[in-house]
């Protein structure tokens, strides 16, 4: 369970975004000191995260620093894996003391039945190849090799032009194909209140046949949005001058407060 008011956001690709992407995702972090009690990063918050015994890459230590202090105030943070960031580690967990998942998170957010996942590799067609890759990048022993024979300054060299490579391959449908397969979840299980997705940079709120909600926040890295769960609704919202405000309105209420 995370308690609410919880905030969502994604793909912030720290390391690649502009430099405004860091302080205004460092001022959201600010803001949900008193702002929320729980925060998911649902993926991609870094566009390579690797951990070393002794070293971790250089672009995301304000992001960490500002993470561990969150925490220290008691708002619970929790990470999806992306794409990008699948690797975790120890600095994530025991330093900045997050919540790390290399899978979907599925629990209760102030009252919505909701599962989280980042959204690679969900397309039954067009990602089979992904699916076929991740399987190898995300094996111990190449994640062991990865972190003994690779020095880190060449690691991040390397991982800077693949993730490049990987940016530019973005869903070519505007999310529509992982707008359908959350439909379709949401279908199956009428149970579920909310399925969040990330990955496609595409923002989404919208409600399936079944009554629940699909909810993408876009990506962090092209415009500063996020999804502000509370007890009785689901808003998108982006970051600007004056802090929070609403996406033209975009907000979708729980299935029994309509009733």
């Amino acid at each position: 369970m995370l308690p609410a008011p919880c905030l969502i956001l994604s793909d912030v690709h720290l390391g690649a975004a502009p430099p405004e992407a860091e302080r205004s995702l460092l001022q959201l972090l600010e803001l949900a000191k008193t702002e929320a009690k729980s925060v998911v990063l649902n993926g991609d918050v870094f566009d390579f995260w690797f951990e070393w015994k002794h070293a971790m890459p250089r672009v995301g230590f304000r992001t960490i620093a500002a993470l561990a202090a969150l925490r220290e105030h008691g708002v619970a943070v929790t990470w999806i894996a992306g794409n990008h960031d699948c690797w975790g580690g120890d600095i994530l967990t025991n330093d900045a003391g997050v919540t790390f998942h290399t899978g979907p998170w599925r629990g209760d957010i102030g009252g919505w039945n909701t599962l989280i996942e980042h959204g690679d590799g969900l397309r039954d067609i067009e990602d089979a190849p992904y699916r076929r890759l991740r399987t190898v990048l995300r094996n111990p022993f190449a994640i062991w090799a990865f972190r003994h024979l690779m020095h880190p300054d060449w690691a991040a060299a390397i991982a800077a032009r693949s993730s490049r490579t990987s940016r530019h391959m973005r869903p070519g449908d505007g999310g529509e194909g992982l707008k359908r397969v959350a439909q379709a979840a949401l279908a199956a299980e009428t149970s579920l209140d909310l399925y969040v997705y990330g990955h496609t940079h595409a923002d989404t709120l919208s409600r399936g046949v079944a009554g629940g909600v699909y909810a993408n926040p876009g990506a962090w890295m092209d415009a500063p949005r996020c999804l502000r769960v509370t007890t009785g609704q689901i808003e998108l919202l982006e970051w600007g001058p004056n802090g929070l405000s609403e996406v033209q309105q975009l907000r979708q209420e729980k299935r029994s407060a309509q009733r």
